[in-house]
């Protein structure tokens, strides 16, 4: 799926009641299969950004169409539907479920895209190296297991755009090294879109097509 981002404005009220915009992009094409990493300064925008283009943030102004859709403009029931089936996304503070364990929280993802499919849950749960983990929950796991599950969880509907919003911010620096690889491989596999935000330069460092958010405000 092509994601193309066009005039995106988006302004947020500080406490004090001033008008802050942290987002301002005019024009702006991701291809189909492209492995991108975001970065940027702080406060330039980056989650905001991701969480336009998941459809979990509405822009003021502006348009993210993804494939043939256009995200911006579907009502928020419609919204989730989209996003459910075809995009991932891989929370940086994990959002899982903690009264359930690591196949049922990829499982329950799967009643919000095409239909829960057992075995395939088992399969990505096996594929990110949690086969001996199945039945464990959230505060059973360690934190870089925790961050497996929740990138099964994001592969759970076989989306075509996979957003990772730091996913390596809470774990060790070889765990972290782990985790992009594993994001990079299942994504060229089947030609799926990533697009991933850090702050970290050594993920950026493994990432041949690098967007600097904070220098395409315009």
């Amino acid at each position: 799926m092509i994601i193309r981002v066009e005039d995106l404005r988006k302004t947020f009220r500080a406490p004090d009641g001033s008008a802050h915009e942290v987002l301002r992009i005019g024009r702006l094409e991701i291809p189909d299969g492209a492995q991108w990493v975001i970065t940027g300064q702080s406060g330039s925008g980056k989650t905001t950004f991701l969480n336009v283009l998941g459809g979990i943030v509405s822009p003021d102004a502006g348009r993210v169409v993804i494939g043939d859709t256009d995200v911006t403009v579907l009502p928020e029931a419609k919204r989730d539907r989209f996003r459910a089936r075809h995009l991932g996304y891989v929370f940086q503070t994990f959002n899982l479920l903690d009264g359930f364990d690591a196949l049922e929280n990829v499982l329950v993802a799967m009643l919000f895209g095409g239909g829960v499919d057992r075995d395939r849950a088992n399969r990505l749960l096996d594929r990110v190296g949690l086969s001996d983990r199945k039945g464990y929950r959230p505060s059973e796991l360690s934190v870089g297991q925790q961050q497996r599950v929740a990138i099964a969880r994001a592969l759970a509907n076989d989306p075509q755009v996979i957003l990772a919003d730091e996913p390596t911010g809470n774990v060790d620096p070889t765990t972290g090294e782990t985790i992009i690889a594993l994001l990079k491989e299942v994504c060229a596999e089947k030609n799926r879109t990533l697009i991933l935000v850090t702050h970290q330069p050594q993920v950026v460092a493994s990432f041949p097509d690098v967007m600097d958010l904070s220098k395409l405000q315009n």
